[in-house]
């Protein structure tokens, strides 16, 4: 059976209701789910929306229109843990932990026939607290996905193009995705500009003649702009000619160098890196390793020592983010790590 699942809900911040405009007289989501409700290929038609009271609307509507509709809880969603190696729970060791999340996945994956896809940042959870994922785990996942025929959907927005070592990092994770997004370093971060990719199985989907209403019915205001389009190519050419990879790798070493030296400091629980970037996650103190708490914002107290240093710091809750141009130099690099070391020192008389 092939399921075409729409997303729509009443909220939207800049446009409120703005599927339910009407164009010719008709909501803009009736169009959709019409257009959609001429495929040959498509069996069943699902609207999901949350449980909002807003969006009572749009279960009328398509209840008037014989589709089916599904509505939950905004928070409650399927997510699974990945494995880690701190805050583990006790009596385990980190092996037997990634085993418990690699388990946990594949059983879901097995039972429940109505997930479609399986979506994961590659190499790393970056935003997630700079979780390095373990050797060979996305690699597993993989495999459990093309078992159970669940599409694996990568994000390498933060982590390709170098930031974790490798120019593709599925391809040094041994994971081909179905669907994998790029961005941020493809234009240097000067310009907005990102990119989506998907296997031909998927793109030919949505080929055929028009009457078949197959196309991807999607755009946005700034789709192929051609002066960001023109900035990655000359950016990837940068790539090419100063073989930034290999530099990355080199510098990188400098991390790994002085890895031990930042584990070591009295308020660090925690510290996790791979090519050019570090995470340091704060703790009260190593004995008990709670995360570390001010009577100010975590974010401003950090920021504000951080910049006594010369430095601006990026805090996810308790944890330091070092996340260096790609292309910095080694002396600038350990001038990082040096004013994060006295960052860190300074913050012992804050708490």
């Amino acid at each position: 059976m092939i399921l075409a699942i729409v997303q729509a809900r009443m909220g939207s911040t800049r446009l409120p209701g703005k599927v339910l405009k009407k164009v010719n007289g008709k909501p803009l989501i009736e169009i959709l789910l019409h257009r959609l409700s001429c495929s040959k290929k498509i069996d069943k038609i699902i609207l999901a929306t949350s449980e909002n009271h807003e969006n009572d609307v749009l279960e009328e509507l398509v209840e008037r229109l014989g589709l089916d509709i599904f509505r939950g809880s905004e928070n409650d969603v399927i997510q699974f843990p990945v494995p880690r190696t701190f805050r583990i729970p006790e009596k385990m060791s980190v092996k037997e932990y990634e085993e418990q999340c690699i388990s946990k996945i594949e059983k879901r994956l097995e039972k429940d026939n109505s997930i479609a896809a399986f979506m994961m940042e590659s190499g790393a959870q970056m935003a997630g607290g700079v979780i390095i994922h373990p050797k060979n785990f996305q690699k597993r996942i993989a495999k459990i996905c093309k078992k159970n025929n669940v599409l694996l959907v990568l994000d390498e927005i933060a982590t390709g193009f170098g930031r974790l070592g490798s120019m593709i990092e599925y391809e040094s994770q041994n994971s081909i995705p179905d669907i994998v997004s790029f961005g941020k370093m493809i234009t240097g971060g000067y310009q907005t500009f990102a990119a989506t990719l998907s296997t031909k199985k998927i793109t030919n989907s949505f080929l055929g003649e028009f009457s078949q209403m197959k196309h991807l019915f999607h755009g946005h205001t700034y789709t192929g702009n051609p002066t960001a389009a023109a900035l990655s190519l000359k950016n990837l050419e940068l790539y090419q000619k100063y073989n930034l990879i290999k530099k990355i790798q080199n510098t990188s070493k400098i991390f790994k160098e002085r890895f031990e030296e930042i584990s070591n400091l009295d308020l660090v629980g925690d510290v996790r890196h791979k090519g050019m970037v570090m995470g340091v996650e704060l703790v009260m103190n190593k004995k008990s390793n709670k995360p570390i708490a001010f009577s100010q914002s975590i974010n401003k107290v950090v920021f504000e020592e951080g910049r006594k240093n010369n430095i601006y710091f990026r805090t996810l809750g308790n944890i330091i983010m070092l996340v260096p141009p790609l292309a910095i130099s080694q002396k600038d690099l350990n001038f990082l790590i040096d004013g994060t070391i006295k960052t860190i020192k300074s913050l012992s008389g804050k708490r």
